[in-house]
């Protein structure tokens, strides 16, 4: 399998997309996975921004989104299709929620990611994200502990005067 990058463009998520993100959920987190009235349910849930990766001929690879509560945005779910893993698409969906979260003037993001993903963790790390603790048997029914991480979101200088 190829791990170069492949060029995909991040749009929002649209009910349309739904079969593919049912496939892609059911395929990726087996047991855990959503249900496709909880996945309909996130993509017009107030808050919610979520986005996909399609490639140049459409086929959706990757979706992932967030929920900004006012003061926090919090990272709901990332994921990109098996063949496609390791290419940098991850990357760009979480770069564009970044921004989101950042104009939404969100004072920090927050995810919880299975302490044995260690290329979802390594990915994380390295946009800055650190680790605030465990939360044990956090993904159920496998009773799998996950990392609470955090990335601050400092206000641009200019912010500062601002009430």
């Amino acid at each position: 399998m190829s791990t170069a990058v492949v060029d995909v463009t991040v749009r929002p998520l649209v009910a349309g997309d739904l079969a593919a993100l049912d496939r892609m959920e059911r395929t990726l987190f087996g047991i855990s996975a959503w249900s496709r009235q909880m996945l309909a349910d996130e993509l017009v849930g107030p808050g919610r921004t979520y986005v996909g990766a399609t490639l140049p001929g459409g086929s959706l690879v990757g979706y992932a989104g967030i929920w900004f509560d006012g003061r926090d945005a919090q990272v709901m779910t990332v994921a990109t299709d098996p063949g496609y893993q390791g290419r940098g698409i991850a990357r760009r969906m979480l770069g564009v929620l970044l921004e989101r979260a950042r104009d939404l003037r969100a004072e920090s993001v927050l995810l919880e990611v299975r302490v044995d993903n260690a290329p979802a963790i390594h990915l994380y790390e390295s946009l800055g994200f650190t680790q605030l603790g465990r939360r044990r048997g956090y993904y159920q029914p496998e009773n799998v502990d996950a990392w609470t991480m955090q990335l601050l979101l400092p206000r641009p200088a200019a912010d500062e005067g601002e009430r």
